[in-house]
């Protein structure tokens, strides 16, 4: 264990032609948190203080999310998850990461997560994930991404405020903490609209790994918050259950962002895991 204060200090490397950034601070055996949409390496800060206590924490920005940058064709053809997947290797390689990673995906994050161990088997160590879901979008689903992604530009990021954030938080949230509110609110207003539009479009057309399920035998914790509407505990206990090695846990208090609503359970959660290993 570390002692002292850990800085987190900010990376910039060309992966695959762009831009890209990520945040490191601890010393230890690595675990990368993958943010959700649309967000940035921002959401993760009370694991990353947590956590960086035991690990190097490694949290990048995905392209087009806070300091990553992003290209107009990405916006206006999408990028899947496999490409963010890369992306996320590519950092790796750049940071000269060599042993196996506790890799740990939140929300879009986890649809990224997925295919980084489809593609990279050997880099994992164990699996965390928070929020998140192993099935496709539904026609209807799918059809709203696009929508979105093809108004943004024209509409900019507050009606995605409106649509999204109601939909986030558990109900106490918004009755008694109107910071975390607030909180999200502004994460999701200082998104770009590009990376908003490659992402929507990348995830309508992600691929189904319900089947695969019962392949991705590492040590895994899945998180899901007790009153999360996007993906919903009953859904992500199904996920542990068909993974060999996985142990669910809910989070009371929460939505779907379990790591700002309830972070020290979540924060609990992922330290006794992590260091079980």
């Amino acid at each position: 264990m570390t002692t002292g204060v850990n800085i987190l200090t900010e990376h910039q490397f060309t992966v695959d032609q762009r831009q890209l950034t990520c945040h490191v601070t601890g010393e230890g055996a690595p675990l990368v948190l993958v943010h959700g949409f649309p967000f940035d390496h921002s959401m993760w800060t009370p694991q990353i203080e947590a956590l960086a206590t035991n690990f190097q924490v490694i949290a990048p920005d995905l392209r087009g999310y806070g300091k990553s940058a992003i290209n107009e064709s990405d916006a206006s053809k999408g990028v899947d998850m496999a490409t963010y997947a890369r992306d996320v290797a590519g950092l790796l390689d750049c940071l000269q990461v060599r042993e196996p990673i506790i890799l740990c995906g939140f929300s879009m994050g986890g649809y990224i997560l997925w295919q980084l161990i489809k593609q990279s088997p050997e880099r994992i160590r164990a699996l965390i994930l928070c929020d998140t879901r192993a099935a496709a979008d539904s026609p209807e689903a799918s059809a709203a991404r696009l929508t979105m992604a093809k108004t943004i530009t024209d509409t900019g990021v507050e009606p995605v405020v409106e649509s999204l954030v109601p939909k986030l938080l558990a109900a106490d949230t918004f009755a008694k903490h109107p910071e975390i509110v607030e909180q999200v609110s502004t994460m999701i207003r200082t998104a770009s609209p590009p990376a908003i539009a490659a992402s929507q479009r990348g995830m309508a057309r992600r691929e189904d790994v319900m089947a695969e399920l019962a392949n991705f035998d590492w040590p895994a914790l899945v998180i899901a918050g007790r009153e999360d509407a996007i993906s919903s505990p009953a859904e992500m206990r199904g996920i542990a259950e068909q993974m060999p090695q996985a142990k669910f846990v809910e989070i009371a208090g929460a939505g779907h962002m379990t790591v700002l609503e309830n972070p020290s359970a979540v924060n609990q959660e992922m330290l006794d895991f992590a260091d079980s290993l």
